[in-house]
């Protein structure tokens, strides 16, 4: 065991982080096994813009959950690689409107069974006693009603008190 696996609760934010670039980098190698040259950091943006196939920057972000500037960066990206385009909102110039390229769309049709591959092994993988997603989504639930920052100035509090 190494020390930040023996940290416990303390290093949470650094093996979520760790999880998910081994996630990452695997998902890559599955791309490249399929013979897909996509970065799994687009697959947000990608999925999204499938499901809602035209949407403002804003609610891009809002969407995937990223900051504004993050997902400028992303679309800047997808952009360079022509799997995305943009334009003004004809109805409110400050608005820039996103969507899939031809490109894109193509791209699509060949990650859907890829996907399915990854479904299947993210499935296997997290199918545990203490199943991930789930955890995941109660830990989600509960920021969404006191946010880690609020939780420890609340202790922090209690503690000048006592």
């Amino acid at each position: 065991m190494n020390v930040i696996n023996e940290l416990g609760v303390l290093a949470i934010a650094t093996r979520l982080q760790r999880l998910a670039e081994q996630i990452r980098k695997d998902g890559l190698l599955i791309y490249k096994a399929h013979g897909l040259d996509f970065e799994p950091k687009w697959f947000p943006v990608i999925y999204t813009l499938h499901v809602k196939p035209v949407l403002s920057v804003v609610e891009l972000s809002a969407e995937i959950g990223y900051s504004h500037p993050s997902t400028i960066t992303l679309l800047k990206e997808l952009e360079t690689q022509k799997l995305i385009k943009s334009g003004k909102d004809k109805t409110d110039e400050r608005k820039r409107l996103v969507q899939l390229t031809e490109k894109g769309q193509a791209l699509i049709t060949q990650m859907k069974p890829v996907w399915q591959v990854m479904i299947a092994a993210s499935t296997q993988l997290t199918d545990t006693q203490n199943n991930l997603m789930k955890a995941m989504e109660e830990v989600e639930q509960q920021m969404e009603l006191q946010s880690f920052y609020q939780r420890a100035k609340v202790i922090m509090a209690a503690k000048a008190l006592s």
